[in-house]
């Protein structure tokens, strides 16, 4: 079926004398007559059925939905513009990788280690843009996403091929200052961290996470312990709220350990427990489609080489992970 679109031309055409308020001047921008701008612009109006310009003593100008039109087209003929630039630049092969990421693993896991995939593979651009929804692939804002959920809502994500990353365990932690306060006689291990039992837990403050509101009390379950009031404390959305709240001494927190290990060396934060609790959550790499363009091909390789190094060694093992 027909896409109900007028003709690239016809946009460009009105896209130039939009912003040079000027037939004559898009002509010259376009290298065409003004007559056939002319022309272009009469059959987009006749398309839409409204006028776009007024004719003015100096030219012409954009009625108010002339404005708003252009306002519109203007990113799309620019994005379609740099994607066949990308295409003829690249065969295919690169180009620009637009990435939906969750918010704390975009900026405490991802960001401070994508240099290394910009020095591995120059001729890919990634953009990131985050969330803490499902991605939607319908409307092509994103190539790919990185999520972190349940395999259930993994499996009801329909029409999308998921790569397993990593699986999200979580530790319990606070500040220093904290521990002092509640346990000052505790004993801190050689590695900087505390082990102290579920049941001495119970006395520390507590910390929530707003999409997981039972989560401190399945952890006491967890290690056999029952929590007076494991619902209790102040609620944040995200990792990173949570760490920041933790680290000012304003209770203990569960947190995914690769998401605040500059917190943990720099000692705003320690590890109370070495009871750990496995998240029902994982992080996968997801889009839409049975088959992976090269660009995510490449960049889940090199996601799986920074999480799991000693699985891709070489450089047989690192063509081999482009495949999988």
């Amino acid at each position: 079926m027909r896409r109900n679109i007028p003709s690239l031309q016809s946009l460009i055409c009105f896209e130039s004398a939009a912003r040079h308020s000027s037939y004559t001047h898009a002509s010259l921008e376009l290298c065409i007559t003004q007559s056939a701008v002319s022309r272009q612009i009469q059959q987009l109006e006749d398309f839409l059925g409204i006028s776009l310009f007024t004719r003015t003593r100096h030219g012409v100008e954009l009625t108010y939905a002339g404005q708003q039109y252009a306002k519109n087209v203007r990113p799309y003929l620019t994005g379609l513009e740099k994607m066949t630039s990308d295409m003829i630049s690249h065969k295919g092969q690169g180009g620009t990788l637009k990435l939906g990421v969750v918010p704390t693993f975009a900026t405490r896991w991802l960001l401070p280690r994508l240099h290394r995939f910009n020095v591995r593979h120059p001729e890919i651009t990634v953009h990131l843009e985050t969330s803490t929804k499902p991605f939607l692939f319908d409307d092509n804002i994103f190539d790919a996403a990185i999520y972190a959920g349940t395999q259930q809502q993994i499996d009801h994500w329909p029409g999308t091929q998921t790569h397993f990353l990593m699986q999200e365990d979580l530790v319990a932690v606070c500040s220093p200052q904290l521990i002092q306060q509640h346990f000052p006689d505790a004993i801190m291990n050689g590695n900087g961290s505390f082990d102290l039992t579920p049941s001495e837990l119970i006395h520390l403050p507590l910390l929530q996470q707003t999409t997981r509101p039972a989560i401190w009390q399945e952890w006491f379950q967890t290690h056999q312990t029952e929590h007076p009031r494991p619902h209790d404390g102040q609620r944040h959305e995200l990792f990173s709220m949570l760490s920041v709240a933790a680290s000012h001494g304003m209770g203990m927190a569960l947190i995914p350990q690769m998401l605040i290990e500059q917190e943990l060396t720099t000692g705003q934060l320690v590890i109370v427990s070495s009871a750990k609790l496995q998240g029902s959550r994982s992080y996968y790499l997801v889009h839409a489609g049975q088959q992976s363009s090269p660009l995510i091909q490449k960049f889940t390789a090199w996601l799986k080489s920074e999480l799991h190094p000693s699985s891709v060694n070489d450089l047989t093992d690192y063509c081999s992970a482009l495949k999988d």
